[in-house]
């Protein structure tokens, strides 16, 4: 990292950017991939989102100097340069580059400008959020399944778009929505580069008009095989995809790969992680994209090797995907109907084709439900219970349910 030498260029640059952007929303959706133009902005959350945040983009062409400079949302004082990691995209034959700054040394709780520079070209001056280090209320979005209806698609992440944007506006902090949690099945064959592009672009409609990033939290799922995944979201290249993260101080959030063995070293880590985080935690919640109990199709071995932990450590809340439909369970605990088990919600809704739920299915009768449509769940953790709702594309609200603090 060194220090700029011009932030007067920089503020430049960055006022430029704002103006266009501002001009007009779309303008900058579907950036087309030209050169080194940066396109495909993006924020991920894998480690400490309090201190740390990779911010990424793509180049058509491979360039050979590619940075993030940043600082504080209203400083006066560029905090400086992260250099990039960049490589091809692996698959197919559309020729992509990524490219992915590590910022770490963050303050929780602070609003960071960044701005993408490839070989001297820019991108607009975009701002995330960092989580927040104290115990405050804050909602989350969470949905599955964006691959292969890219209409729907572009209008949920539209919606998404003017959520996140809304849930800023009042003084309520437990309206903030602070990232997605996407359970994986981006797009219909992983290792195809073209797809990826695709719906790159299509992710910049979440994008708010105010030039908000919102960060992801990506589980990996049964159609993202082969490297691109890691690629895109900027895992270590032999990464397992399964880690743990606190939003804040209360909440933790465990993202776990139903793409390779649920058992083994993975169950091992989940019982190790849960054996930690449950003491020190009120809310522990966890995501990933087969479901246990499907709404339409079989269960998946994470019934076998990630329930029984769920229900010894008292899960609160299990976010699923794969199905193509909306589901809340009842509580579950030892196969059946229990207020003191796990509720499994899901199952994918950010942009494909919905099927016809299994009603009948024991864990989705009264007071669990299943249904179809585009959707994406709002979960706000306060301190006295989890409250979600399922959110139809358009703005009608599905399905609400609140799950209380253990004990209470």
């Amino acid at each position: 990292m060194k220090p700029s030498s011009t932030f007067a260029s920089f503020c430049f640059v960055s006022c430029l950017g704002l103006f266009c952007f501002a001009a007009k929303q779309g303008l900058y959706a579907d950036a087309p991939l030209v050169g080194t133009k940066p396109a495909h902005w993006r924020v991920t959350w894998r480690s400490d989102p309090a201190t740390s945040a990779t911010v990424s983009w793509s180049t058509a062409e491979q360039g050979t100097q590619h940075s993030v400079r940043y600082r504080v949302k209203g400083s006066d004082r560029d905090e400086g340069f992260v250099a990039a990691k960049s490589g091809r995209f692996t698959g197919g034959h559309a020729e992509l580059y990524y490219h992915h700054a590590e910022l770490t040394g963050l303050k929780p709780a602070t609003r960071y400008e960044v701005q993408m520079i490839s070989d001297g070209e820019t991108s607009p001056v975009f701002y995330f959020l960092t989580a927040p280090d104290n115990d405050r209320p804050f909602s989350l979005l969470n949905g599955g399944d964006s691959r292969s209806d890219q209409q729907e698609r572009r209008k949920v992440n539209q919606m998404i778009a003017k959520m996140v944007g809304q849930s800023f506006a009042n003084d309520d902090p437990a309206d903030d929505i602070l990232a997605l949690v996407h359970g994986g099945d981006y797009i219909v064959s992983g290792p195809n580069v073209a797809q990826w592009s695709q719906w790159l672009s299509d992710h910049e409609l979440t994008v708010t008009d105010d030039n908000r990033l919102l960060p992801v939290i990506p589980a990996r799922g049964n159609h993202d095989s082969g490297k691109p995944f890691n690629e895109v979201f900027g895992f270590p290249e032999d990464d397992k995809n399964y880690y743990a993260i606190n939003i804040t101080p209360a909440t933790r959030l465990i993202t776990l790969n139903t793409e390779t063995s649920t058992a083994g070293s993975q169950a091992k880590w989940l019982q190790r992680e849960l054996a930690s985080s449950r003491p020190a935690h009120r809310w522990v919640v966890a995501q990933y994209h087969r479901p246990a109990f499907p709404a339409v199709k079989t269960p998946s071995t994470a019934l076998q090797s990630w329930v029984p932990l769920f229900e010894q450590y008292n899960v609160d809340l299990v976010c699923e995907a794969d199905g193509h439909n909306i589901k809340r369970t009842v509580p579950i605990r030892d196969g059946k109907h229990d207020e003191t088990g796990v509720v499994y919600i899901g199952e994918g809704g950010l942009g494909v084709g919905q099927r016809t739920p299994k009603t009948e299915r024991w864990f989705l009768q009264p007071p669990g439900m299943a249904d179809q449509g585009s959707h994406v769940f709002v979960l706000t953790f306060a301190e006295e219970a989890i409250s979600g709702k399922c959110v139809l594309l358009g703005g009608d609200v599905r399905d609400t349910f609140r799950r209380p603090v253990r004990g209470k």
